[in-house]
């Protein structure tokens, strides 16, 4: 299992988030990034712009850092029993969920050392984004979209992510097209 802690700004639209029918998954933890939430990112592997690659290998921790991740996932509300019944826990997934605009805002939330990592170039949203304030990046997924492709680069194929997703057909005809 690949714990995946999702922190959302808290001006996020709920309405309009991408990951909100996931919320009740017990391998997804949500937190809203308050004005006093901090977060240690050391360990985690932290979707970025503008960093290498996301891989497989990515996922495998060092000696000592299963019980160090295992006690932070604790710490951020992870449930006990379930991170017991893991017999091999990977390297956790940290997806920040907010617009491109608000994105600094919860960054500055984040401190450590995480891994950062990227999605592959060439993938391109579903999602019919308009916005009439800040121009997103060409490059930039709907959340749900990157939490899917991330786990599925890491070696967890789920497509029980996008089962509520409105463009998930479209979305997966952009992915088959970038592997062809």
């Amino acid at each position: 299992m690949i714990p995946v802690l999702i922190v959302r700004h808290p001006k996020e639209r709920l309405s309009k988030c991408s990951l909100e029918p996931l919320r009740q998954r017990d391998d997804l933890l949500f937190r809203r990034a308050t004005d006093h939430f901090r977060f240690d990112a050391t360990g985690f592997i932290l979707l970025a712009v503008d960093a290498p690659v996301l891989s497989k290998a990515d996922t495998e921790l060092n000696q000592g850092e299963e019980s160090l991740l295992r006690d932070r996932l604790l710490e951020a509300g992870f449930n006990q029993d379930r991170l017991q019944q893991t017999n091999r826990l990977e390297r956790p997934l940290l997806l920040l969920d907010s617009t491109w605009r608000l994105l600094p805002q919860l960054e500055e939330k984040i401190h450590g050392e995480p891994i950062c990592r990227s999605l592959p170039e060439g993938i391109s949203t579903a999602y019919p984004r308009v916005s009439k304030i800040a121009e997103d990046p060409t490059a930039g997924l709907a959340s749900v979209e990157a939490l899917y492709l991330a786990r599925k680069m890491l070696g967890d194929d789920d497509p029980s992510l996008l089962e509520n997703y409105h463009w998930r057909e479209e979305f997966l005809q952009t992915l088959a097209r970038a592997d062809a």
